[in-house]
């Protein structure tokens, strides 16, 4: 059975880092690109990073550069977003995906899909 399990959101204050995980199984971990995805209230979802297999990152957009970086870990089958100088307007829920043919930003692309992790930035 393939999962794909979001962890370490949380309520943070605007300046703040977390980093959430991506634990996987079900799937050979090794063989697929990771992407991070996010959805604010009322907006549709957006590609924010993504690692391939061979560990290239991609990053979508150009807000995020400087501030979020993608990582993973094959031996734990998990992928990394370390998110730093928070900002309200990256309040959202953030999911991870799998894509068995690379780094796209096309959600369709993805075969597998998390449950996401609420991530509010507020003062």
């Amino acid at each position: 059975q393939v999962q794909l399990v979001e962890s370490g959101g949380g309520l943070v204050q605007p300046g703040s880092s977390l980093r959430l995980s991506c634990a996987t199984s079900g799937f050979t971990f090794e063989h697929y690109a990771i992407g991070w995805f996010r959805q604010a209230p009322g907006k549709e979802r957006e590609a924010v990073s993504c690692i391939s297999n061979s560990d290239i990152s991609t990053d979508y957009a150009s807000s995020l550069k400087g501030r979020f970086t993608i990582s993973r870990d094959n031996a734990k089958n998990t992928v990394y977003l370390q998110m730093n100088s928070l900002k309200p307007e990256d309040t959202a829920v953030y999911y991870c995906a799998a894509s068995f043919v690379g780094c796209r930003g096309n959600q369709g692309r993805y075969q597998y899909w998390g449950q996401g992790t609420q991530v509010t930035v507020s003062s």
